[in-house]
């Protein structure tokens, strides 16, 4: 299969009046339509140079979407996340979990492990899982519950570990917990990406905690001691520290649009992911949800607990593009390290996902000059079209 005649955002460059060679789940080629030839048996996609193509979307935080949550430990609600993601260019995600009981979590984190072997090419690919909670701190709790919130242990993350068969990619913890280093070093050791998180750890012991092995920051200002000028906290330390990416949920609503801007001011797109932190509301009406066993209102904008506390969100990944465009000014090729590159290269999957190049998986998005999302590729396989013709 070819698709022509677009731009593309390969890894090597962007190509403009380009095309794309597609085998089983694979890319084959990525060339110029100066060197295009294809056989009659070929299936053959006309775009023009409007359109653009680029590396499938990775969402390294999301718990929900379309009535679906990660803690319903259910293979349906797994299944649905595949399914709906690909509408916004979301080609993996890491399935992120909640704070709730153990019991809770440990049937997350099996499903998980029984979901992954069985997927299929033409769905949103599930590429391990993110563990958010319960390692954090009760001061800085947000919309996780305060009552299953317990200190960083090491013995406890191992065996859940095994239970995942090995698939936590990505843990969101507060190292200024009793045991936070010890378990960031283990992280660090073993390959698994520590995210300081939740926390609300002053400027040296975040320190600490990036000599530790620290090297992500879960949704960048939110959860975690803000700036101030005479203590830079958390997020000041995360904006400093070359060494660390910081997701975002660029909605507007989680971050202002100015600071959005510092923050791109000071990380760059090398240095910044976008996620969307969503919750099972997501592609759904305003109503009341649940998240991580607390009652959540959803309007057309925003999720909140009772008490006003932001919950998730309810963003979809297409938007946060949207949005980081008009707020930095950075351009779409910023745009893919910030929604592949990065996400690919910080769990280490870089070598098939992340960007569009010969050999790696074929997931594609082909977007509009208005970035809405006209066609999604997962691993060769078509996903999503808005074209009505195909």
């Amino acid at each position: 299969m070819f698709i022509t005649n677009l731009t593309i955002f390969s890894e090597d460059g962007i190509i403009e009046k380009g095309f794309i060679e597609i085998e089983g789940e694979k890319i084959k080629r990525v060339g110029q339509m100066a060197d295009f030839q294809a056989s009659k048996q070929d299936e053959v996609i006309t775009f023009d140079e409007s359109y653009s193509l680029l590396p499938g979307m990775i969402d390294l935080h999301i718990h929900g979407a379309s009535g679906a949550d990660v803690m319903d430990a259910t293979p349906d609600a797994l299944e649905t996340m595949t399914k709906t993601l690909p509408k916004e260019g979301t080609t993996s995600f890491l399935a992120t979990t909640m704070t709730k009981s153990i019991e809770d979590i440990e049937n997350a984190i099996g499903n998980i492990a029984d979901f992954i072997p069985e997927q299929h090419p033409g769905h949103a690919e599930i590429l391990g899982t993110h563990l958010e909670g319960p390692f954090l701190s009760p001061k800085r709790a947000g919309a996780q519950h305060p009552g299953n919130i317990i200190n960083p242990d090491v013995e406890l993350f191992k065996k859940w570990q095994s239970l995942s068969g090995d698939n936590i990619c990505l843990v969101t913890l507060a190292p200024e917990e009793p045991g936070g280093l010890e378990l960031t070093s283990h992280l660090k050791d073993t390959g698994v990406v520590a995210s300081i998180g939740h926390s609300d750890a002053v400027y040296e012991q975040v320190e600490a905690a990036i000599e530790a092995g620290v090297t992500h920051a879960t949704h960048l200002y939110n959860g975690m001691r803000g700036l101030h000028h005479r203590e830079p906290g958390v997020a000041g330390a995360v904006l400093l520290h070359d060494e660390v990416k910081c997701e975002m949920i660029v909605d507007g609503i989680h971050i202002a649009p100015k600071m959005v801007k510092f923050a791109y001011k000071n990380k760059g797109s090398k240095g910044s992911i976008l996620i969307t932190d969503a919750m099972r509301a997501k592609c759904l009406g305003a109503g009341m949800y649940d998240l991580g066993g607390q009652e959540v209102i959803v309007n057309e904008e925003r999720a909140v607990l009772k008490d006003g506390t932001l919950a998730g969100s309810i963003l979809k990944l297409n938007d946060a593009v949207r949005n980081m465009m008009e707020f930095t000014g950075c351009s779409l090729q910023d745009i893919t390290e910030m929604t592949a590159v990065n996400p690919a290269k910080q769990i280490n999957v870089f070598d098939r996902k992340g960007s569009i190049k010969a050999g790696k998986d074929a997931d594609i998005v082909i977007v509009n000059n208005q970035l809405e999302v006209i066609m999604t590729f997962c691993r060769g396989e078509l996903a999503y079209s808005k074209r009505e013709e195909l």
